[in-house]
């Protein structure tokens, strides 16, 4: 039960955050893969390097693809038009004289 309520805190604060979410998962697969690349003796570093950016540049389209996948299933079901609606009701105030 728990571990379904951890579940789906993370699920809204993916969706509430994605563009985030896509670049700490940039910056962990560039990470990843340096560490990886490193371990390997017969690699110039430039072409570690490159390999680094040609992984994380595809776990990042990965990423965005996933994005739009959450983001079209959240404009069917209409949980995005809730989240829109609960923003644009609170009250704005502002801080300037008029």
């Amino acid at each position: 039960m728990a571990e379904n309520n951890t579940l789906e805190s993370v699920r809204k604060w993916v969706v509430e955050h994605k563009l985030r979410t896509v670049g700490c998962l940039w910056l962990s697969g560039i990470a990843g893969s340096i560490a990886y690349n490193w371990t390997q003796p017969n690699m110039k570093t430039s072409v570690k390097i490159i390999h680094a950016r040609l992984h994380a540049q595809a776990l990042t389209l990965a990423a965005l693809a996933g994005a739009a996948v959450v983001e079209y299933y959240d404009h069917n079901s209409g949980a995005k038009a809730e989240r829109v609606a609960k923003f644009l009701q609170q009250p704005q105030t502002h801080s300037h004289k008029e």
